[in-house]
């Protein structure tokens, strides 16, 4: 990242074919302490081994460039061409599958998201779509399991996620990492806005929205339900997403982004697979906004109620 004419420089790296794009938006203060957030841009298949490697590389290189927080898209590790390919592969947190992306964290020194793991469900005939925070030891740190599921009717076909997919319970924010506090969110969420009002009302700076959004509705929606997420909550938003085609059956749109608590958008990718984008994450910058804009003391919460409190966890590292 470079400072240069008032803005600040922000790159977005891809491994092939080769890609960079320029990115700016004004600096508020030089002196603010900022830390760098990686979201990851996959094509992923049905070849679990081909995914990890893609994730492995492109882990690894975001984490040279300077990420202490790398946010990988939905389904990451895995995508079929149907909802039932999701149970043959399901794995538990434990099983062999997640413990790799565990030794990555670790071994790259760095925090990963890792949304929409295909975890086994409560029973033979349901997963989780799960959002798992880990941290630079390997360690999990948060479980949140997607809220909200797609059973919808679009363009792109018809489409029931709650066949085989069981709903989360729990809103989740981890605080205290380097990035600041963090609510976990999953793809459709998206167009909740209760979920991100309890996720920023209850302190979170940045929230993850890991996707795989279909083109029909990345066409249409996604830029627009991220920049007012963003607004709205006066909070980053970070969206890793898949892109093309994965198989006869499925395609993703793509896009990934990050948008500023002003609505900005000072991160995207395009329409290429295996892409990476690096911000700087600035916790002064988000109060600054919510200074300026103080919607949070304007809520009228005695006509519609104060937002749920999410579960919060509080990181501590083990060394202390």
């Amino acid at each position: 990242m470079l400072a240069f004419g008032g803005f600040l420089i922000e790159w977005s790296f891809s491994r092939h074919p080769h890609f960079l794009r320029i990115l700016s938006r004004p600096i508020m203060s030089m002196h603010t302490q900022s830390h760098k957030l990686a979201i990851v841009q996959l094509q992923s298949t049905n070849d679990t081994e081909h995914n990890f490697r893609q994730c492995q590389s492109l882990v690894h290189d975001a984490a040279l460039q300077g990420a202490s927080f790398i946010s990988l898209p939905e389904c990451f590790e895995f995508i079929g061409e149907t909802t039932r390919d999701a149970l043959s592969v399901a794995q538990p947190l434990d099983g062999p599958l997640f413990s790799r992306y565990r030794e990555l964290a670790a071994k790259e020194q760095v925090w990963l998201s890792l949304a929409g793991f295909h975890e086994k469900g409560p029973d033979e005939a349901h997963i989780y779509n799960t959002h798992v925070v880990v941290d630079p030891k390997g360690s999990i740190v948060a479980i949140y399991r997607k809220l909200h599921l797609f059973d919808v009717d679009i363009q792109d076909g018809r489409i029931s996620e709650s066949q085989t997919t069981a709903a989360g319970k729990e809103m989740v924010i981890v605080s205290n990492t380097p990035i600041g506090h963090v609510g976990l969110t999953t793809c459709y969420d998206i167009r909740f806005p209760e979920l991100y009002s309890c996720l920023a009302g209850h302190g979170a700076d940045v929230i993850l929205v890991p996707s795989a959004f279909f083109p029909s509705t990345g066409e249409a929606h996604w830029e627009v339900l991220l920049r007012a997420r963003a607004i709205e909550n006066e909070v980053y938003i970070a969206a890793a997403a898949q892109v093309g085609k994965h198989n006869d059956k499925r395609s993703s749109y793509g896009h990934s982004m990050i948008v500023d608590p002003w609505g900005m958008i000072i991160g995207q990718l395009g329409k290429n697979e295996n892409q990476y984008c690096l911000c700087s994450i600035d916790r002064e910058y988000v109060q600054s906004i919510r200074q300026r804009i103080p919607k949070w003391k304007h809520r009228r919460d005695d006509i519609y109620g104060r937002p749920i409190r999410p579960q919060i966890i509080s990181y501590r590292s083990s060394s202390g």
